[in-house]
């Protein structure tokens, strides 16, 4: 069959303005969001429904066309962008972008796979329930990417990372046959919970179309602080403190490194800055609750000076809260705009984080006397984005990413973490799964392929 046969019969399935071939029109989709990989594509599909996604998938298998599957495109990692060849189909999710159902009786909710996480965590809202996975593209990532990569973000502390939000998926397989697996229970033992495999598999077993995910009574109380400490473990004694106090209502813990404070400084100069002079380490925190938010903003205030915290910035009101947030949420902007760095998205067990610090930070900076590492993240579940500039910020950077990335994914593995915690693997960190994740784990993985795609055809070039 030639490729015009199979455009044609895609033509006829979506209409012309869901099938895309211009490459004009297919540009931005070949782009990942860093702006590091561009690919080229045969085409672009747009399909409305599961069975428009079945019938694609079904002409994909027919003609032998290798299928990329896509979401909001802001994979870190350049999961959602095609090779060069421009052989493939990018599968859209786009138009797929309803919320389906609130069931806040069972405490669910029904989504399309490109339904933006915005708009699920306000139709939510509106039902006074609680989506608590929240991240910095919030605004323009997709339901069906983020289950993809199992991506985390800010609460993954009290509610667990996409994997332990999710009851039930709905997926199509390469061959076009739709598995409904779109169960709303929290108890069923029976047989292989198979919606685990296509959670994080990034689109290599098959096509997320729908998902049931668990939903929270809404916090009625919020409090939130920006607390000076002397160094990570101080963070980290402060963090064990509030837990053995105030249990999970510790929602959010984020560690801040002083260069972030400086790059964001830079570039948002209209953001105020909560200290001066600018500390070495701080911690972002936020507690909620049901209730009032003045008893909670007292008690954490109360906990933090019982702690021995000498300088923080409590925020006294909803705005205060998210101007302290918005200081977190643009460090990655403040980077992107400062110019290439080599970053790592990494976890180790939360007690050894400490001293991951102290060990990693003198290995690069022997090695690379120029090394600028900037440190933020999760403290509370241990994934840090731990991100290294060089003088020269230019594209140039990447030359000497391999040495640097062996001497941190070399320290994350003595630590016993892992090179990658919620970004995923995509086509950047094929060789690290290969090096730390190899022997029987990768083999096992690779036949776990091979059962759902044995042509290969799902997202080539993802993960292996």
């Amino acid at each position: 069959m030639t490729t015009s046969a199979f455009l044609a019969a895609l033509h006829a399935l979506l209409g012309p303005s869901n099938l895309l071939t211009d490459p004009a029109d297919l540009a931005r989709y070949c782009l990942d969001q860093r702006r590091r990989y561009r690919g080229q594509a045969l085409a672009l599909a747009r399909p409305r429904s599961t069975e428009e996604v079945a019938a694609v998938m079904r002409l994909c298998a027919e003609h032998a066309v290798p299928v990329v599957p896509q979401g909001g495109n802001t994979s870190n990692c350049g999961a959602a962008t095609p090779d060069e060849s421009g052989h493939a189909l990018i599968l859209s999710l786009e138009r797929m972008n309803r919320v389906l159902a609130v069931d806040a009786a069972n405490n669910t909710v029904t989504v399309e796979a490109g339904a933006i996480l915005t708009d699920v965590q306000q139709a939510c809202r509106a039902a006074n329930r609680l989506f608590p996975a929240d991240w910095g593209a919030a605004g323009s990532c997709r339901i069906g990417g983020a289950l993809a990569v199992n991506a985390g973000g800010m609460n993954v502390l009290r509610y667990g990372n996409m994997r332990e939000l999710t009851l039930g998926l709905e997926v199509v397989l390469p061959s076009g046959e739709i598995w409904n697996g779109l169960r709303a229970l929290r108890k069923d033992n029976t047989g292989y919970d198979l919606k685990q495999l296509f959670i994080g598999s990034e689109g290599t077993l098959g096509i997320i179309t729908r998902a049931v995910l668990r939903l929270f009574p809404l916090p009625t109380a919020r409090a939130a602080a920006m607390a000076v400490l002397p160094d990570p473990a101080a963070a980290l004694a402060l963090l064990r403190e509030l837990q053995s106090e105030v249990g999970d209502r510790v929602t959010s813990f984020e560690l801040i490194g002083r260069p972030c404070f400086d790059l964001v400084a830079k570039h948002f100069l209209a953001l105020a800055q909560p200290f001066s002079p600018t500390p070495e380490w701080a911690a972002l925190i936020e507690l909620a609750d049901c209730g009032q938010s003045e008893p909670l903003s007292d008690r954490l205030l109360e906990l933090l000076a019982e702690a021995g915290v000498e300088d923080a910035v409590l925020a006294r009101n909803e705005s205060e809260i998210e101007t302290l947030w918005r200081l977190r949420e643009e460090i990655p902007e403040a980077q992107r705009r400062e110019g290439v760095s080599i970053k790592h998205d990494i976890s180790v067990p939360v007690s050894s984080l400490p001293q991951f610090i102290e060990t990693c930070g003198p290995r690069l900076t022997a090695a690379f006397a120029d090394a600028q590492i900037v440190v933020f993240g999760h403290l509370g579940d241990g994934n840090l984005h731990y991100n290294v500039f060089r003088e020269d910020k230019s594209a140039h950077a990447y030359a000497d990413e391999a040495a640097i990335n062996a001497i941190v994914y070399d320290c994350v593995a003595e630590f016993g973490g892992s090179f990658s915690a919620e970004h995923g693997i995509g086509q950047l960190k094929t060789a690290a799964l290969a090096h730390y994740r190899g022997g029987i784990e990768l083999t096992l993985m690779q036949e776990i392929k091979r059962v759902f795609d044995p042509k290969g055809r799902m997202n080539p070039g993802k993960l292996f």
